[in-house]
């Protein structure tokens, strides 16, 4: 795996299944980001998203403890980060508004968030071997 292809990025990791965060939170962190959170509130989030200068992405859980979390993406959008759902919903709970936004299935696929963030944050990760593991 390119330890390197997210080097210097702070990825905001907005998820409530603690599992699921910390699965999310070690990919990217050895893809070399640096991780805001996991946090699993949309109260935590939003004081984040506010009190944080500097988020180059981020991945949101659609559903957290109850609440729905478009309220943030509308924030982050807003500030111009890019963002990925992830979800045990299928795409169409997202509203219109989010319809160029990838999205994951929960379980998530370390190569799959490894080829979106890539993306999302306009790094080239096709020198990087796809990784494999367990699914988040």
């Amino acid at each position: 795996m390119n330890g390197n292809i997210l080097a210097g990025l702070q990825i905001l990791i907005v998820e409530d299944e603690y599992y699921l965060a910390d699965e999310a939170r070690e990919i990217l962190s050895q893809m070399g980001a640096a991780i805001l959170g996991p946090v699993p509130t949309v109260e935590q989030a939003h004081a984040m998203i506010i009190d944080t200068e500097k988020i180059d992405a981020a991945l949101l859980d659609v559903n957290l403890r109850g609440e729905l979390v478009f309220e943030l993406a509308d924030t982050l959008k807003e500030r111009g980060v890019p963002f990925a759902f992830a979800t045990g919903y299928d795409r169409d709970v997202l509203p219109d508004r989010f319809a160029d936004r990838p999205v994951f299935g929960k379980p998530v696929r370390p190569d799959s968030l490894l080829e979106a963030f890539s993306e999302l944050v306009g790094r080239s990760a096709t020198d990087s071997p796809v990784m494999s593991g367990p699914a988040i």
